[in-house]
């Protein structure tokens, strides 16, 4: 069962998982016409391999270590870190340790 995703003015708890976080799933949270917000939940060691966003995005490490890659280079992301990429940004990503990311991407109008 789909579980239901956030109504408007509802508020949506993204705060680290802590102990839950090995056995969380990832999760979209909310979504709209142009915004989609998912909590993608990694565990450590999983790769998820280059693809791009059709618009922009911001990918925010709630808890873990990931390795993200882009045209700027590999950074690792810890709690708290935050980017931002263009839409059509080639990007990858990679958990260092077990993670929970908070993921929100631009749906432009012609998708």
């Amino acid at each position: 069962m789909a579980m239901p995703r956030a109504t408007q003015g509802e508020l949506i708890d993204v705060r680290p998982l802590g102990d839950a976080l090995r056995d969380s799933k990832s999760i979209t949270l909310m979504r709209t016409d142009h915004l989609e917000v998912v909590r993608l939940v990694l565990p450590a060691g999983k790769h998820i391999s280059e693809h791009r966003a059709p618009g922009e995005i911001t990918v925010q490490c709630l808890e873990g270590v990931i390795k993200f890659g882009s045209a700027a280079g590999v950074q690792l992301m810890r709690s708290g870190d935050m980017l931002f990429l263009l839409g059509e940004e080639a990007h990858w990503l990679e958990a260092v340790e077990s993670a929970s990311v908070l993921v929100t991407l631009y749906l432009p109008h012609d998708r």
